[in-house]
């Protein structure tokens, strides 16, 4: 990447490389210099994004329809060679910061600052929408700002580059994303949105595209608050002092134009144009949903008995889905159940980690799999394989890559009975499934997921995947299809679809998909499969059985009434557990276990608030040998027995998070399935304090803690092999025995 000549300055075209600013998808990002003195910031473009087929005419034509656009709020292109060894883009400079890095120093953005980042981003984006150009990375490490406002190159290389094309919608996504961030950090936290903001941005993140507003709708909606102007400085001063400094290292004359605004006046829109605040509710509620907030403190009901009708979430009025409440509970508000509630309350504390083994690499991993003697480790460059005792590398390199690896919806990799599974794409070849031999690293099969629906000549439709999961002899991969030209409303439930592989061969064995499939669990063993979907709105959502022995025929369903978080695709939010299927249901204050063949109910228990607020219960997950069910409800870890759901014992996190709030398991949030996970006789879970516990599987009491301010605030990369946790750092992997003193 780097090009050296005779006097040592690294350099790219015609210009000296000053340092690095930040990483984007498309690339590392520097600040540069021309050999006159003029300063610009330099993109430069990824190997394997380069060695796309059609990449470079695809970037010369972005590079062309971008060079005109200018905006107050853009950094528009300067400079670009699309053919260069190493292609590279070249815009207008900025003193400034990445968003990201702002916020991880300094923590969220104010109220204020808030509002000028969310307007400055709708008027770029405003800019090149109507110049029908999107940008397609927004995000916080693209967004730059300034102490005259936020700013964003006129072109973002992986989204005007990507086939197909993103759509102005996509941008406004990342725009709601990118001011949640701002105002929450890595852990998607509405209720941390200003109540300015909290209705529009809801709106960004709604998950139907055609429901979001547009950015000049998003700009219009702000104007029409007209609340009172920002006086002084945008930026806390502790970003301005960073700002400034990281200006003087460059060399530059000054850090801007001092803050003072005025910024710019928001255009003017035409009648009829403006978002609705009816539209804007059903975006929040939608975003809410599938974004979370802190669940309340609980008492147990007592309760196992099956519902009057026998079927999971009884006869219960249907209701829409509410956004969360306006806090998280504090510690003080975690009152213990009475003893005949249940157990009394584990406080955790437990002694600091002893590391089994640490090294570092060259590449951030993006997301890990583990045996009880392997690790696999995949970056956006390769694919690696350690050995688990001793950290040192056992097989060659392999050049499966991964760029975007596990996130709060997604998790490519899986092991099982001696193979590793990953989603990824190699040179020249993307979206493919392949399958390891984990005695020897060599690639047993490999392949190529299709794009188009099978079966189809026509491109109706694109497969994203999710997750890849085993279950005896079939891989299954699940996740959602975006079907081109189709209406949507705010109605309608995404499309979601399920893969069945073989593990031999890696032969497709059959699909499904429907709007009936949101996110899927795939058990271990048998051949039951649980989808759940929801709506937004007043209708009911619905829990399903997908029979894998008929080539995923429908089964039995339930109905669950208030099921909002049911909407989120990805990763399965439910469990199962000796023959028994797991799941929210009731207000998604209830844990309905139900005969995987049948869906007979067996049991429930009912999760209530002493301080009366609502209790939301997390994503379930169950011990290996399928005898005790672990049920996340904010700060509370709760172990029950799977047979009758009678509780075993509940552990309980103490303080406060990094950010100053209620502490809380992150597997409470229902985002993810991977925030807790299990080993023979030890429970791991994060906290939003980014620490790792490891808890006694009989007692409930904590063995070790070990914590990482440097992890993401949704929680760590890591995953389990045998009686070992691993666990990764930017560019360090670092080994826990289960049993570490």
């Amino acid at each position: 990447m780097d090009h050296s000549e005779a006097d040592g300055v690294r350099r790219i075209g015609p210009y000296a490389l000053l340092g690095r600013q930040s990483t984007v998808g498309g690339g590392d990002v520097f600040a540069a210099r021309t050999d006159e003195g003029r300063l610009v910031t330099v993109t430069i473009v990824r190997p394997e994004l380069a060695s796309t087929p059609g990449f470079r005419d695809r970037l010369r034509a972005a590079v062309e329809a971008a060079r005109p656009l200018s905006d107050a709020f853009l950094l528009p292109v300067v400079d670009a060679d699309a053919d260069a060894p190493v292609p590279w883009l070249a815009t207008a400079f900025a003193a400034g910061l990445p968003l990201r890095q702002a916020v991880d120093r300094h923590g969220p953005l104010s109220e204020p600052a808030l509002r000028v980042l969310a307007d400055g981003l709708g008027r770029a984006l405003a800019a090149l929408h109507a110049a029908g150009t999107v940008h397609g990375e927004v995000n916080p490490d693209s967004v730059l700002l300034t102490m005259d406002g936020p700013r964003i190159s006129a072109l973002g290389i992986v989204g005007a580059t990507r086939s197909p094309a993103p759509a102005p919608t996509d941008d406004v996504f990342g725009l709601g994303a990118t001011v949640l961030f701002a105002a929450s950090g890595d852990e998607p936290d509405t209720d941390a949105l200003p109540v300015s903001l909290r209705e529009v941005i809801g709106g960004c993140l709604y998950p139907e595209p055609p429901d979001r507003p547009t950015a000049e709708q998003l700009v219009d909606y702000l104007r029409r608050q007209n609340l009172p102007s920002l006086q002084g400085s945008w930026l806390p001063p502790a970003v301005s002092a960073d700002l400034a400094a990281a200006t003087a290292a460059l060399g530059s004359v000054s850090a801007g134009g001092g803050g003072r605004g005025p910024f710019p006046a928001p255009p003017t829109s035409a009648a009829g144009s403006g978002m609705s605040r009816r539209k804007l509710l059903i975006g929040l509620a939608g975003g809410a949903a599938v974004l979370g907030g802190g669940a309340a403190a609980f008492a147990f009901s007592g309760d196992s008995s099956p519902t009057p009708e026998g079927r999971a979430g009884g006869p219960r009025p249907t209701t829409r889905p509410g956004s969360p409440s306006a806090g998280r509970p504090t510690p003080s508000s975690s009152v213990s159940p009475s003893s005949t509630d249940g157990p009394e309350p584990i406080v955790l504390a437990g002694p600091d980690a002893t590391k089994a083994w640490s090294g570092a690499g060259k590449h951030a991993p993006t997301c890990l799999e583990a045996s009880d003697k392997v690790v696999m480790v995949v970056t956006g460059s390769a694919t690696s394989f350690l050995d688990a005792a001793t950290g040192k590398t056992v097989f060659p390199q392999l050049n499966t890559t991964n760029d975007f690896g596990t996130s709060m919806d997604k998790y490519p990799t899986a092991y099982a009975d001696g193979v590793f599974y990953l989603l990824c794409d190699a040179p020249r070849q993307s979206g493919l499934l392949a399958a390891f031999d984990a005695a020897s690293g060599k690639v047993k099969w490999a392949t190529r997921m299709a794009e188009v629906d099978p079966g189809s000549d026509a491109r109706s439709g694109y497969y994203l995947s999710h997750y890849v999961a085993v279950a005896g002899n079939t891989v299954y991969v699940c996740g959602t299809l975006l079907q081109i030209s189709k209406s949507f409303s705010a109605k309608s439930p995404t499309t979601g679809y399920i893969r069945a592989f073989d593990a031999a061969t890696g032969k497709g064995l059959w699909g499904v998909k429907g709007t009936d499939i949101n996110n899927v669990l795939v058990p271990p063993i048998g051949s039951h499969l649980l989808a759940t979907s929801a709506v937004p709105g007043s209708e009911p959502g619905r829990v399903q059985m997908i029979d894998a022995g008929r080539k995923g025929a429908r089964g039995w369903k339930v109905s669950i009434p208030d099921a909002g978080f049911y909407f989120n695709p990805g990763w399965p939010l439910t469990c199962y557990a000796a023959g028994l299927f797991l799941f929210a249901g009731g207000k998604g204050d209830t844990l309905f276990a139900v005969d995987a063949a049948t869906g007979t109910e067996k049991w429930h228990q009912l999760f209530e608030s002493k301080s009366g607020d609502q209790v939301k219960i997390g994503t379930p997950f169950a011990a290996l040998d399928g005898t005790t069910v672990y049920v996340p409800v904010g700060a509370d870890l709760v172990a029950l027995a799977a047979a009758d759901g009678t509780p075993r014992w509940v552990a309980t996190l103490d303080g406060a998070d990094d950010m100053g709030g209620s502490n809380m398991f992150n597997a409470s949030s229902r985002i993810s399935g991977r925030s807790a996970r299990c080993s023979a006789d030890t429970v791991f879970a994060t906290d939003t304090a980014k620490t790792l516990w490891a808890i006694d599987a009989a007692t409930g009491r904590a063995r070790w803690r070990y914590s990482d301010p440097g992890q993401p605030d949704g929680g760590f990369r890591w995953t389990v092999g045998g009686d070992r946790v691993f666990v990764a750092s930017h560019l360090t992997l670092t080994a826990i025995a289960a049993h570490s003193r």
